[in-house]
């Protein structure tokens, strides 16, 4: 019986060392490449967030600015239709006269439902609220986590006094709403606010001040933290970000009330 010739088996030579080598460079290549990309698009999407929560912010301040749509102003009832810009502050975060957590003397944020209001999506640290205390007065904290602040001139401004011009507390009006290029709230660096011992609630840039509570630029201190540009709510509701924000030229810092 004549024997049978068995095929011989044709295997695919391997990847050398070197081969595998050239490829785990290129994948390495290519991925180098697409990080900083990468990167700066989840950075955009953190941009448009926090945008996104200062634009619910902007909504809110229209609604309770409005003098027929707002639903409650606390203490600030008694002065209709002015309003003070630390009342709209504490509604936001629930806090002084409008307390939302019972008996609590102090509440942490985000609370069980996932509330977690004025929260910048680049700020990871939690805040803690105290029952009975204003914004100003310790009511929000710590300083370091505070998402934004307020613009302190539409808080406090110059009034006639028998001895000079005095800073004191100011109340707004609906039409402070319809006035372009008004800055309301921004990124608020809280670390830096905290260096300095300053609230973060409010501030202001010194612009040419000589005397009041923002010449000396203590109570400047912008985050610029998506990709080098600071988020900026207008009080007519619009959002825009800027890396220069002084520099803008149609944006009103120096702005006071009436």
């Amino acid at each position: 019986m004549p024997l049978r010739r068995v095929a011989g088996c044709r295997c695919a030579p391997g990847f050398s060392l070197i081969e595998l080598l050239v490829v785990i460079a290129v994948i390495a290549l290519v991925i180098g490449l697409l990080l900083p990309s990468l990167a700066k698009s989840i950075a955009t999407a953190r941009q448009f967030r926090c945008q996104v929560s200062l634009r619910s912010v902007g909504f809110d301040f229209g609604v309770f600015a409005d003098d027929t749509m707002y639903g409650d102003r606390g203490n600030d009832e008694r002065i209709a239709p002015r309003f003070k810009l630390e009342t709209f502050q504490e509604s936001e975060y629930g806090i002084d006269e409008f307390w939302r957590w019972g008996d609590k003397d102090s509440q942490p944020l985000p609370d069980a439902e996932g509330n977690d209001p004025m929260r910048c999506s680049e700020v990871q640290g939690g805040l803690t609220l105290q029952r009975g205390a204003p914004c100003r007065s310790g009511g929000v904290g710590p300083t370091e986590n505070v998402s934004f602040t307020f613009n302190g001139r539409l808080d406090r401004a110059p009034r006639r006094g028998t001895d000079g011009p005095r800073w004191t507390q100011v109340t707004l009006t609906d039409g402070v709403v319809s006035e372009p290029g008004i800055p309301l709230a921004w990124d608020v660096d809280g670390p830096v606010a905290a260096s300095r011992g300053m609230s973060p609630v409010f501030s202001a840039p010194a612009l040419d001040a000589t005397s009041g509570p923002f010449a000396d630029g203590s109570l400047w201190f912008p985050a610029l933290r998506h990709n080098g540009a600071v988020n900026v709510l207008f009080t007519d509701q619009s959002v825009a970000p800027s890396t220069d924000p002084l520099g803008e030229t149609d944006w009103k810092w120096g702005f006071l009330p009436r």
